[in-house]
C-alpha cells in the first residue's frame, strides 16, 4: 500500500464549512463510534460551526485538527483541555475517512494531540472508544492508553458499549 502524503494542522476559522462537511461525514460515515449523532448535528446553523471554529482558534485550551493531504481532509481530532478538571484533557471527534485508513493518519493525529496536552501542561489524556476490538482500540492502547471506570453505553438509549481510557502523561518517556 502506498503512503498516502498529509500534513497535520490546526483548522483555521475560515475553514468551518469544511470542518462542517468533514464532521457529518464523520458521524454518517462511523455512527456507532461517536457520542453525538449525524441527526443531532445537521441541523445545527452555520454560525453555529462558525463560532465552534473561531472560538477554538483564539482558545488556549482547544487543539481542532485536520489531517490535509491539500485537495481532501483525511482526518480529523479534537483536543480539548478541561476547564473544569485540572490536569485532564480530552481527546474526540477523531476520525479517518474510510479510504485513508491505515496509512498513519489516525496515530499522527493522536500524536499531535498528545503533543497539545503536554505542552498544556495536563497530566492525563482521556478518551472514549466504543468496546470493540477495533482499529481504533487497538490504535489507542498502542499508545498506552487504558481503561478507567465501568463499561457505559456510548450515548443515552445506545446499547453499545463504550470505555473511557487514560494516557498517564507524566509516565510517558
Amino acid at each position: 500500500m502506498d503512503r498516502l502524503a498529509y500534513t497535520v494542522r490546526s483548522i483555521r476559522p475560515e475553514e468551518w464549512p469544511t470542518y462542517r462537511a468533514v464532521r457529518l461525514r464523520a458521524l454518517h460515515d462511523s455512527p456507532d463510534a461517536f457520542g453525538s449523532t449525524y441527526e443531532s448535528e445537521v441541523t445545527r446553523p452555520d454560525s453555529w460551526w462558525a463560532s465552534r471554529i473561531a472560538a477554538a482558534t483564539t482558545s488556549r485550551f482547544d487543539h481542532a485538527l485536520f489531517a490535509d493531504s491539500g485537495d481532501v481532509i483525511r482526518g480529523l481530532a479534537w483536543c480539548k483541555v478541561s476547564t473544569t478538571e485540572p490536569g485532564v484533557a480530552d481527546l474526540f471527534q477523531m476520525w479517518v475517512e474510510p479510504g485513508s485508513r491505515g496509512h498513519g493518519i489516525g496515530t499522527a493525529l493522536v500524536r499531535e494531540s498528545i503533543n497539545f496536552a503536554r505542552r498544556a501542561g495536563v497530566d492525563t489524556l482521556r478518551l472514549g472508544v466504543t468496546v470493540a476490538d477495533s482499529p481504533a482500540m487497538r490504535l489507542y492502547t498502542s499508545f498506552g492508553f487504558i481503561p478507567v471506570g465501568a463499561v457505559e453505553p456510548l450515548r443515552e438509549g445506545s446499547a453499545i458499549p463504550a470505555q473511557t481510557m487514560h494516557l498517564l502523561l507524566n509516565a510517558m518517556n
